[in-house]
């Protein structure tokens, strides 16, 4: 005879990409929006990754602000998509 240990499931929580995907978005949501290096510092990421989350948010619908500014390009989130 063998026992059957029943393993505990955790509960669900968002996914890690979820919660820096919803982070990234406030930052974008700022009033003076946010540079790719602000963007990377604030999340551990490299640039080319951010320039890659904010391509895909275009993807999704999002439209993104660019503005030339004294401290580089500033990105924000200017219309939010209907659905």
């Amino acid at each position: 005879m063998t026992k059957s240990k029943s393993k505990k499931v955790a509960p669900k929580t968002e996914a890690p990409a979820e919660r820096k995907k919803d982070k990234f978005i406030a930052l974008l949501r700022r009033e003076d929006g946010a540079t790719i290096a602000e963007m990377a510092e604030a999340l551990a990421w490299l640039p080319h990754t951010t320039r890659a989350m904010l391509t895909g948010l275009r993807k999704q619908g999002l439209i993104i602000d660019k503005v030339k500014a004294e401290g580089g390009t500033r990105y924000s989130i200017a219309v939010e998509p209907t659905a």
